[in-house]
């Protein structure tokens, strides 16, 4: 399968979404899908995180793989950028920053900011992508907030595949269109 000739984004609203382990490829594979979208904004969801040398690395790795043509946006309140209408196409790396910003939320709070997520990810009317990690395929952790990240993050994800006209899985530097070899669990 080519990859140049397998993408034709429309200008309606499209949800893409990608997802993998740490390392996987997940976001040079979106970042590649998202070279061929003008006037893309880069959404970065992290905090800061100033102290931590093997994180600023990381996102200076991050810095250098973008073209400058794109508007780069560090934010934490995913929601207030999403609810200004006039942004358009975006590439979000990564949710999981979203559901760190909820993380001591009560569980009906979270459910509440994760559903306005949904509705206003469907509502847009651009191209978006996603980027998100898979942390469940492994152990469990010992941290009870570990647990909740986990739990969280496979919640929203579900929800967003099921919005998403692609899901893509990335694995060991590769991508798999989930959507063309696998059948949605009925719930």
């Amino acid at each position: 399968m080519e990859i140049e000739n397998l993408y034709n984004i429309p200008k309606s609203s499209k949800i893409v979404f990608i997802t993998g382990g740490t390392k996987s490829g997940k976001s040079e594979f979106a970042e590649y899908l998202a070279k061929a979208i003008p006037n893309l904004s880069y959404i970065a969801l992290s905090d800061k995180r100033e102290n931590d040398v093997i994180w600023q690395k990381k996102i200076s790795i991050h810095r250098k793989r973008r073209p400058e043509s794109w508007t780069t946006i560090e934010t934490t309140d995913l929601l207030g950028l999403l609810n200004n209408n006039h942004i358009g196409p975006i590439l979000i790396d990564s949710i999981s920053g979203f559901v760190m910003e909820s993380i001591e939320s009560e569980y009906d709070e979270w459910l509440k900011k994760m559903n306005l997520l949904i509705d206003l990810l469907k509502r847009r009317s651009y191209v978006t992508l996603i980027v998100g990690e898979q942390v469940g395929w492994s152990l469990v952790s010992e941290y009870r907030v570990g647990n909740i990240f986990i739990e969280r993050i496979g919640e929203l994800q579900k929800k967003i595949t099921q919005i998403s006209h692609d899901n893509w899985l990335t694995i060991n530097g590769r991508a798999i269109k989930i959507d063309e070899i696998s059948l949605e669990i009925p719930i």
